[in-house]
């Protein structure tokens, strides 16, 4: 089992998901951060189920960094209650985890 986890945030623009993921580099908070999207997002908010595009945000980080993840996304994202969840990686070449754990040590 790793350290790491993939952590996975839905943004409502590119410029929200870059700005994140710059911070999270910046702070070295996360090794690596990937975008997709736009995606077609629907959910319910406030009793009305809603449509809207988005943009996914997938960051690798050592499991350790998850507490300042979720407050810098809580921080700087404009939703009301951003989607923000992780999962444990557990199977990781030994190479790939040795570099993202390097370049999130301070």
């Amino acid at each position: 089992m790793s350290n790491l986890i993939l952590v996975r945030i839905t943004c409502p623009s590119r410029r929200v998901a870059e700005d994140i993921a710059e911070v999270a580099l910046e702070h070295r908070l996360a090794a690596c951060a990937n975008l997709e999207g736009p995606v077609s997002s629907t959910y319910r908010w406030k009793g009305v189920i809603e449509q809207s595009f988005e943009f996914i945000l997938w960051l690798k980080a050592p499991e350790a960094n998850w507490g300042k993840i979720d407050a810098l996304v809580q921080r700087v994202h404009p939703y009301d209650v951003p989607a923000i969840v992780a999962m444990p990686l557990t199977h990781v070449s030994s190479a790939y985890e040795a570099w993202a754990i390097e370049n999130t040590e301070s």
